[in-house]
């Protein structure tokens, strides 16, 4: 048997378990952006830029993780090893797959939602889009469009260095890696931006980089225990996007608790004027005369 095979043979509970709970984890924590988008009805206040280059850097990294020889030789041991020690060795594989999926959907949501025109808002929900700034339909179909000629041109070139280059297979790995890393090192930059501009975070779920942000240390952390430093390329995306979703979070949560705040203040000067009572300002003298 292959020493890699007898490596995974012999599996370690801890990390399969820590494996299985950010394999969950993934899937949980874009839950809350699903049903957000879903509830709403409404994608606004996601850029078209942070969809397409979160898409096409999920893309570029399961195919980094797919290609890579050492992640090959884990698929092709479980021939050799029995069923639970197979699955365990997948779970790094699994977790990729799990998140780039994750963020297709909300690809197709941030499509299927896109605000062509202004909709009954709810309690949640932010105003529509009013400035000349404002992503057009055409630029939702263009995103995804681009999307999908990606994912379709990464997978053949992928299947060629396999099958046909095998021996350069590494440094196509490598290439993806890095590729996925840079996109998604500036996927944020058009999020943040349009977050600063709307001063909300819109359709965006906070709940959702509650969980990401942290996880995405944790994530790379497992990766790098599986992978070893031979597959930076794949774990090191993680690292870089923790830290920038992170900043992302301080800075839509900063907005959030100042909308909520303003609304409250709203609120309470509605009242005060439904009941007749004069809200005091700075301009309202101190002693008043009864007419």
């Amino acid at each position: 048997m292959d020493p890699r095979c007898e490596e995974l043979s012999n599996v370690s509970y801890a990390n399969f378990g820590l494996s299985l709970f950010i394999l969950i984890g993934i899937l949980v924590s874009y839950l809350p952006q699903h049903i957000r988008i879903i509830r709403l009805r409404s994608s606004y206040g996601l850029s078209p830029y942070f969809v397409l280059l979160g898409t096409t850097s999920g893309t570029c990294a399961f195919a980094n993780i797919l290609v890579l020889p050492k992640s090959r030789v884990d698929v092709a041991c479980c021939r050799d090893v029995e069923s639970f020690p197979c699955v365990a060795g997948m779970l790094g594989i699994a977790q990729v797959g799990v998140q780039w999926s994750c963020f297709t959907v909300i690809l197709l949501l941030f499509l299927i939602f896109f605000p062509r025109t202004s909709n009954p808002l709810t309690d949640d929900q932010d105003d529509p889009p009013k400035d000349d700034l404002a992503p057009s339909y055409r630029t939702a179909l263009t995103v995804t469009a681009i999307s999908v000629l990606h994912a379709v041109v990464i997978a053949i070139l992928s299947f060629w260095f396999v099958y046909a280059r095998p021996e350069h297979a590494q440094g196509w790995a490598n290439f993806l890696g890095i590729f996925s890393t840079v996109l998604a090192s500036i996927q944020y930059f058009p999020q943040i931006y349009t977050t600063f501009r709307l001063k909300r975070v819109g359709s965006l779920s906070i709940p959702m980089m509650c969980i990401q942000t942290p996880g995405s240390f944790v994530w790379a952390a497992s990766l790098a225990a599986r992978l070893g430093s031979e597959g930076w390329s794949a774990w090191g995306v993680y690292v870089v996007t923790g830290c920038l979703q992170g900043t992302l979070l301080v800075m839509g949560s900063y907005f959030e608790i100042m909308h909520r705040r303003r609304e409250k203040k709203e609120l309470q000067s509605r009242m005060a004027a439904a009941s007749g009572d004069t809200v005091a300002t700075e301009q309202t003298p101190l002693l008043r005369s009864d007419d």
